[in-house]
């Protein structure tokens, strides 16, 4: 026996499940023009911060936080006109969806998703021990009643996921597909979970589809339109009886004191969040009209992002062109049914024509 094989000979294991998956990863790299991570382009107000500033003042940070979040969820509940029974607040979109899998996926369970959409998806139900279910979309990147019919039929999963608007495709479930999935699951006792994570940014959400015998649930996130990335806030919209299931398996403590403190701040400045999406609507179709003057093929999006394939030169190469000009997008060039594909975050006027600029230089 070697020597590295002796040392390695009697270190703990992970899970065979977990040995075998490779991390989630988005490049994060010392850039002029970094439009891959679909953050918000601007900070917050300076005057947020200041307030932000005088209220960290009054944290007393040798103290547990508000284990209930409860000031936080009051005011969320009140901007969607629910009880805050209503709202369970987390670290970030990403810990609402692995405590839903953690009490509705697991070992026995099954989870299903339409790719391609968000990766975390997929990685949350393999890291929960849940059996993952993966179709794709049609050839558009659409879903359809009878495609998902098939899928709930065939396997009724324990939880569906739908993401809308979609990422990386940017489109939109309409309600009635949400409705049909309601049904299809109903009989079987399913949950579906609608992903807004940019839901913001469109005028249609499932948050008006909740019902207290309905088993939905709807995720946000203050990172995208609240401009609060560095935070990971995000929160959940479900019935009680689903969330209170959530308590039993969340760490105690999780959400500390300044998260709360800036999620209940934000909702003050709900008028510069609306200006701010206003902005990024006007500047995506700005930004979709000129790529569409590109030979590159272009995707609709109702998201903060544009997902587009370039028709002469494969994506890694316009990616790695790009770089070389000190722009970088999301490269899912070689991710399955997105071949060649590049997602470009809206970034403030400045950053997207030095993108663009770029763009002609490498494709042209």
């Amino acid at each position: 026996m070697g020597k590295l094989e002796k040392q390695t000979e009697h270190r703990a294991r992970a899970r065979s499940d977990v040995a075998s998956l490779v991390r989630y990863h988005s490049p994060q790299v010392d850039i002029d023009v970094r439009l891959n991570t679909n953050e918000a382009a601007e900070p917050p107000p300076v005057a947020f911060m200041s307030d932000l500033q005088r209220a960290l003042d009054r944290v007393d940070l040798n103290r547990y936080p508000d284990r209930e979040a409860r000031e936080l969820r009051v005011g969320l509940g009140e901007r969607y006109g629910l009880s805050p029974d209503w709202v369970f607040c987390a670290n970030g979109s990403n810990e609402v969806l692995q405590t839903l899998l953690l009490a509705y996926g697991g070992e026995g369970r099954c989870a299903a998703v339409f790719e391609p959409t968000y990766a975390m998806h997929s990685q949350i139900v393999r890291i929960t021990g849940t059996r993952l279910v993966g179709t794709a979309r049609r050839s558009d990147f659409s879903l359809d009643q009878a495609l998902l019919a098939g899928v709930v039929e065939a396997e009724k999963p324990d939880v569906l996921f739908l993401c809308s608007p979609n990422n990386p495709t940017g489109q939109v479930d309409s309600d009635d597909l949400i409705q049909v999935a309601l049904e299809l699951l109903a009989p079987h006792g399913g949950l579906l979970i609608v992903d807004e994570a940019y839901g913001q940014f469109t005028t249609t959400s499932a948050a008006n589809l909740l019902r207290e015998d309905r088993s939905l649930v709807v995720s946000r996130t203050f990172s995208k339109t609240w401009a609060m990335a560095g935070l990971r806030l995000g929160y959940l919209l479900g019935p009680p009886w689903c969330l209170s299931e959530l308590e039993k398996v969340v760490l105690p403590y999780h959400l500390d004191s300044i998260k709360q403190e800036a999620g209940l701040l934000a909702l003050a400045y709900g008028s510069h969040m609306e200006a701010r999406v206003e902005a990024v609507v006007a500047e995506r179709q700005r930004l979709t009209q000129a790529l569409r003057e590109l030979p590159v093929t272009v995707w609709p999006s109702q998201a903060n992002f544009v997902l587009f394939r370039p028709e002469s030169m494969s994506g890694t190469q316009v990616w790695r062109g790009l770089l070389g000009r000190s722009v970088l997008v999301r490269d899912f060039s070689t991710a399955e049914g997105l071949d060649d594909c590049l997602r470009v975050t809206i970034g403030t006027q400045s950053e997207d024509d030095r993108f663009l600029v770029a763009m002609r230089e490498v494709l042209l």
